[in-house]
């Protein structure tokens, strides 16, 4: 069967309307992971994904009287924007079935390239549902996002410029939906190269075809994720489970944090932003290579999709830091003293603090929640020893799902019997020794009864400071305040403290 797919990826009809795309060297990822690393760019397809391929080859191989009826199919976005696009093309109308759950960027780029949206269900495996009943209706022809053959053999396209490009590769890595890349792209490696390994690559909680082959037989997800929607499919196709099957070689599963921290990756190395389920198969390259501890190696991996809603971004900057250990997250009690925010800065050391989150709570002892600068895993198991050892009740939070998607958030509410609070935001330059001599110059005087403060990468940093500072104090507090130089706010009339805080 693979020589009969061989043939049938060697004449797909893909170029009407698909480029051959890059295969790019990322020299930054290569130079960490100590292999050589090339990205398969079909995030710069006309429709941002490799989708376009196996859609057109699949249309243009339809009767001519057949396909004039027009065409239908159900996709999560990508496949739907390949379908509409290369309707628009042969000039035949297109119904795309899509889940209520779909980025609005991908249904206005369907809407764009003329095609007729229906938004129906929360999964692909819902809107496919109902994408059969209006073939019936309608009489049109179904175009499945992965199991058809021809659609495999337009993916497959895809590993044929990669061993044009790239003979001597090692493995390609492969993000994993349906199954129609991975199908292909390991249909035709195996019948040009079978040394070639074929990887798959699915998130945690998307990982179809990982349990099927693990059972041998394809079996159905209760639910998935819809972080990385492109691959968020309950059940794998027959076909590219057939496939899969005899010629993928592994699978491995990916986090959220995991894909995230791939997505930043490649905008270092490209500053081209990839969609999550484009980011999946990078993900799992690092993943595998640091398990297996492969090095000096020649890898692909695709870079499958481009389509992301701008809004996502801010979810992916904040959570990338984690999956490489860049960044750790604590819970920190200490002295409800004035000075006492300042000694834990010292004891944290040279450390670059990117995260301070505190209310005052009780006469006692102060919680703090903390995010830490860190090279790696061991660095931050140092500084949670460190701190322990001088006294510091310390918790590490850094993989605590609500700590990092909620807490930090959440930390303050109104402070208990705190008198004289008045309410700052500061604008703090982001230089060594900015935040200590803020704590060092106002702390060691005043109270602090609430602290924020999160890195956003800019110039300057934002924090929002409570100080309790008696009336006799005040103009001596002013006084300091432009001592210290840093530009700065009162907020302690600000409805949303008066509402929230006070």
């Amino acid at each position: 069967m693979s020589t009969d797919y061989l043939k049938k990826i060697t004449t797909a009809s893909v170029y009407d309307v698909a480029k051959k795309t890059p295969l790019e060297f990322a020299p930054k990822i290569s130079a960490r992971m100590n292999n050589s690393i090339w990205l398969k760019r079909e995030d710069l397809q006309p429709v941002f994904s490799f989708k376009i391929r196996g859609a057109y080859n699949c249309i243009v191989n339809l009767p001519e009287d057949v396909r004039n009826k027009g065409v239908i199919c159900a996709s999560a976005g990508n496949h739907a924007q390949g379908v509409a696009y290369s309707a628009q093309k042969l000039g035949i109308p297109a119904t795309i079935v899509m889940p209520e759950t779909t980025p609005r960027i991908k249904v206005d780029a369907v809407i764009a390239m003329g095609g007729e949206p229906v938004l129906y269900g929360a999964s692909y495996s819902e809107a496919a549902e109902k994408a059969a009943e209006l073939v019936a209706e309608m009489g049109l022809s179904y175009i499945h996002p992965f199991d058809n053959p021809d659609v495999i053999a337009g993916q497959g396209t895809v590993a044929k410029e990669i061993f044009e490009e790239l003979p001597d590769v090692d493995a390609i890595f492969v993000c994993v939906g349906g199954g129609g890349l991975l199908a292909g792209i390991a249909a035709y490696i195996k019948s040009v190269k079978p040394q070639i390994k074929v990887i798959g690559v699915e998130p945690d909680d998307s990982d179809a075809m990982t349990r099927s082959i693990e059972a041998g037989e394809r079996v159905i997800l209760d639910k998935v994720g819809i972080f990385a929607d492109g691959v968020a499919v309950k059940q794998v196709g027959e076909e590219t489970f057939r496939l899969a099957s005899q010629y993928v070689d592994d699978m491995i599963t990916v986090s959220t944090d995991e894909i995230c921290a791939a997505i930043k990756d490649v905008f270092e190395d490209t500053r081209s932003v990839l969609e999550p389920a484009g980011a999946v198969g990078l993900a799992g390259l690092k993943k595998y290579c640091k398990t297996h501890q492969w090095q000096d190696k020649t890898l692909a991996v695709t870079a499958s999709g481009a389509n992301m809603n701008f809004d996502r971004l801010r979810h992916v900057s904040e959570r990338t830091e984690f999956a490489e250990r860049r960044e750790g997250i604590l819970a920190v009690k200490i002295p409800e003293t004035p000075g006492s925010f300042k000694e834990f800065c010292q004891a944290i050391g040279g450390l670059n603090i990117t995260e301070f989150n505190y209310r005052y709570a009780h006469d006692a002892e102060a919680v703090i929640y903390v995010g830490v600068e860190i090279r790696n895993a061991s660095q931050l198991d140092q500084l949670v020893d460190s701190l322990r050892g001088k006294g510091y009740e310390t918790h590490d939070l850094t993989d605590n799902e609500m700590a990092k998607l909620h807490l930090r958030h959440m930390v303050g509410g109104r402070g208990q019997n705190v008198d004289d609070e008045v309410i700052y935001r500061f604008r703090f330059p982001e230089s060594p020794g900015a935040l200590m001599l803020f704590l060092r110059t106002l702390g060691q005087e005043w109270n602090i009864s609430l602290f924020h403060y999160r890195n956003h990468g800019s110039d300057f940093g934002r924090v929002l400071c409570g100080l309790q500072v008696p009336q006799e104090s005040k103009k001596r507090f002013s006084e300091v305040l432009d001592e210290i130089g840093y530009r700065y706010f009162e907020e302690t009339d600000n409805p949303a403290y008066q509402l929230f805080l006070s």
